[in-house]
């Protein structure tokens, strides 16, 4: 009955999102801070959810400026979890089949997000091209989930090195964020479904790499996550 409940109430505020977001693109089409606004809304509906969410910022979090930021996925979840990391400036950067989710995908573009075709090498170099220009044209800071794939339970996957390409090429940091695995912890007829624990790490400097250093910028940043995510995880409260 309680997952019943949840449910339908998603549904309503889905489509409430989606009347609402719709309203919002059309008056400031592809606005910088659109998706910051809609993942504060999404963010919202975690205790709905019966998870308590807590994110922990770095000090000087709004001083940071233009940046790429990388996030560990996990989880169908995620779109509630880690968007309370979200930032003013951000937009996200995800694959071109999101654009066919109803309601949801139309809402994605419209937002100003990027989307891209991973099928494609050439055309994802190119979008990576657009997104660079992007950040240094209108100071737009760029959210990538560096797995490429949800985990799904199987702990920090390889990296792609998409996301550190882009932040080289466009001279900006890389801020890791990463959220405490919960795979299998939200349980819809469940009350409580016990804590997450998301923080933003201090940003990577990507100029002291450079294109010849991507490889390294890449491990120094996972190797990082991969110790703050057992760290959290050695932390967080699970359900009872």
């Amino acid at each position: 009955m309680l997952k019943l409940a949840r449910v339908l109430l998603l549904a309503v505020l889905l489509v409430f999102w989606f009347i609402f977001g719709l309203l919002l693109c059309l008056v400031r089409p592809r606005h910088r801070n659109n998706v910051y606004v809609f993942a504060s809304m999404y963010h919202a509906v975690c205790p709905l959810l019966g998870l308590k969410v807590k994110v922990i910022l770095p000090p000087g979090v709004d001083e940071i400026g233009p940046a790429v930021y990388v996030c560990n996925h996990q989880t169908n979840f995620d779109i509630f979890t880690v968007t309370g990391a979200v930032r003013p400036g951000v937009v996200a950067v995800g694959k071109k089949s999101l654009a066919w989710i109803p309601l949801f995908g139309i809402l994605f573009w419209l937002s100003g997000n990027v989307l891209i075709d991973r099928s494609n090498r050439s055309r994802a170099i190119s979008t990576i091209s657009q997104v660079v220009d992007r950040i240094k044209s209108r100071g737009t800071s760029i959210w990538m989930f560096p797995e490429g794939t949800r985990s799904q339970g199987r702990g920090l996957l390889p990296f792609k090195a998409g996301a550190f390409h882009t932040a080289v090429q466009a001279g900006v940091p890389v801020v890791p964020i990463i959220c405490s695995s919960y795979f299998g912890q939200v349980d819809l007829n469940r009350w409580d479904n016990g804590e997450v624990l998301i923080e933003m790490l201090p940003p990577l400097c990507s100029k002291e790499h450079g294109a010849a250093g991507i490889r390294e910028l890449t491990e120094t940043c996972r190797v990082q996550m991969e110790a703050k995510l057992a760290e959290l995880d050695g932390k967080v409260r699970r359900p009872v």
